[in-house]
């Protein structure tokens, strides 16, 4: 087997991608063998030797929201929800980024925290079809505590419903208020954009 230079393997890695189009979506991943020979995969195999080599590029919401259409719909479905917001909360939450871990350890799509998490039986918050399978019933849960009022329900999301329930709406907390105003800005463009 022939052994490729840096410049021929990344060629090579660009080429397929180009040949492929759509299909070459996702992270590339090599490593060299003892030969000196590249090898290339866009699969996480678990093997230590593969080192990120291409990072997927970053999509716009609108691919995003393809991609989890048919999870977004089918959970929506499920828990009595509208799509729109769904995905509005998702889109606020994590930026379409089924990684995405915030400060407070909340993960996923819908950043779920583990203990909501557990709550909604979701076993990996990082899959998406899990994560919004038990974000989409923790809002659908919300939504029936409180009347169907989109925006108690969408805060306490953000700050829980004791805080909503304590305060008698939504808490005079500035991240929880600006969360509410981002949901329903998107909620709306989402609804527009059917």
């Amino acid at each position: 087997m022939r052994a490729f230079g840096v410049k021929t393997a990344s060629l090579m890695a660009f080429s397929l991608c180009l040949f492929m189009g759509a299909e070459c979506a996702g992270d590339i991943y090599r490593y060299r063998d003892e030969q000196g020979v590249w090898h290339f995969t866009n699969i996480q195999t678990g093997d230590t030797r593969f080192r990120i080599y291409i990072r997927e590029g970053q999509r716009t919401p609108s691919q995003y929201i393809k991609k989890y259409d048919g999870i977004i719909g089918e959970a929506s479905r499920r828990f009595g929800l509208e799509p729109s917001l769904v995905k509005a909360v998702i889109k606020a939450e994590s930026d379409f980024d089924h990684e995405a871990v915030s400060d407070k350890g909340a993960q996923g799509l819908m950043q779920l925290m583990p203990a909501t998490a557990a709550d909604m039986e979701v076993k990996d918050a990082f899959d998406p079809e899990e994560n919004i399978a038990g974000g989409a019933r923790y809002l659908g849960q919300l939504m029936e505590r409180f009347g169907n009022n989109t925006e108690l329900a969408i805060a306490a999301y953000n700050a829980g419903p004791e805080a909503v329930q304590t305060h008698g709406g939504i808490p005079p907390y500035e991240e929880t208020k600006t969360f509410v105003q981002r949901v329903l800005r998107y909620y709306q463009q989402f609804t527009v954009g059917k």
